[in-house]
């Protein structure tokens, strides 16, 4: 399995991670679920009127967390707006309960992109483990 494919199955299997930005010299950190590999790409989903999407488009370097099985997993790098029709319909097929929310036609449903990630899978009886995409 790619690095790629092994964070994208426990982001989707652990459900909830959060994502932290920066707001001035303000860490922000709040819970998201929306999580997407599609051509190669891992990605995430936010609306465009939200402050995390102005924090994103300042500084792009992101990181986010999740924890599944007594395993904690830190994805950091920097987030690239996609602004194609086709990933947002196939976030929307992936997670009909956006639908009333976002549309794939709307200027506010935001699809961004991970680009020189950095991943790493720890425990406190394992290794940690490190995966790039």
């Amino acid at each position: 399995m790619k690095d790629i494919e092994i964070v994208y199955q426990f982001l989707d299997e652990a459900q909830t991670y959060y994502l932290a930005t920066m707001e001035g010299n303000q860490p922000r950190v709040r819970p998201f679920g929306t999580v997407l590999l599609y051509d190669g790409r891992l990605y995430i989903q936010t609306g465009k009127i939200k402050d995390v999407s102005k924090q994103i488009s300042i500084n792009p370097h992101v990181e986010i967390c999740a924890f599944k099985d007594g395993k904690w997993l830190r994805v950091a790098g920097e987030l690239v707006n996609d602004d194609s029709h086709d990933v947002k319909v196939a976030m929307l097929e992936k997670m009909p309960s956006l639908a009333p929310m976002y549309s794939a036609d709307d200027d506010n449903m935001q699809m961004l992109y991970f680009k020189n990630a950095k991943a790493s899978l720890c425990s406190f009886v394992e290794e940690t483990k490190t995966y790039h995409f």
